[in-house]
């Protein structure tokens, strides 16, 4: 039995990808950023029990980027169809909950939200047929990415900054953003994974200070903090791999 937990797991994933797809349509971006976050959970510890209990299978391989394609790759670009629709129709629900209409190009302005799917789409299947991606990512991984994208709602509802909601729901800081998140999923860019196969600081110094500097982040900056860490994550791996090609 214990071969189908993993798997299990992994449909919990599959389970908050659809609620939070769900909420995300509906224009509940606060919830559906909740589904988004059990979603990336699960997806943690589908992997980590696989290893445990050494029942890794292809099928799981399989399986957990089919889950990541619903959570971390369908709801970010619901959400940015969202906070584009809101940055044309002048804010959150500015009409009755309709944050867009097909009215000029202005109506089709959301849609380029979806290039964050398309992205994470091509990042996952690439990801499936590369063998060299286990103690490393090339290209930002889709859950961080999500975390990335889902935290601008987040930021928008929380932070009660009038001068950082004027830039999130500005069109083009979100056009801005839709193309950096495609790009960074697929940039040939070679990013840490925070897999500990030991516990000792000297091998893994790099994990640690990102963790803690990730807590520290959040704790002082709440929801403003993730675009931080995810800027602090990129910049660490490309300082280190330049610090590891020049040794």
């Amino acid at each position: 039995m214990k071969k189908y937990i993993p798997n299990l797991i992994t449909l919990l994933n599959v389970f908050c990808g659809c609620v939070a797809t769900v909420f995300a349509v509906s224009n509940q971006l606060e919830m559906a950023a909740l589904f988004v976050f059990l979603g990336i959970f699960f997806d943690f510890f589908d992997g980590l029990a696989a290893r445990v209990l050494n029942v890794q299978s292809e099928l799981g391989v399989q399986l957990d980027s089919l889950a990541d394609m619903i959570t971390s790759g369908l709801v970010p670009g619901i959400v940015m169809f969202q906070l584009l629709g809101m940055s044309t129709s002048g804010g959150w629900n500015a009409s009755d909950g309709a944050v867009f209409s097909f009215d000029g190009i202005s109506g089709l302005l959301p849609f380029l939200g979806f290039l964050i799917t398309l992205g994470s789409a091509y990042r996952l299947a690439k990801f499936n047929i590369d063998e060299n991606q286990v103690s490393s990512f090339v290209g930002l991984p889709t859950p961080a990415n999500a975390l990335l994208i889902l935290s601008l709602p987040l930021i928008l509802l929380y932070q009660n900054n009038d001068a950082l909601n004027d830039i999130i729901l500005n069109e083009w800081f979100l056009i801005f953003m839709t193309v950096l998140s495609t790009y960074l999923l697929n940039a040939n860019i070679e990013l840490f994974a925070l897999k500990f196969k030991t516990w000792n600081f000297k091998d893994n110094a790099l994990r640690y200070i990102f963790l803690i500097v990730s807590a520290v982040l959040l704790l002082t900056l709440k929801f403003l903090a993730v675009p931080f860490i995810i800027v602090f994550y990129v910049v660490a791996s490309l300082v280190s791999n330049l610090g590891t090609s020049k040794s």
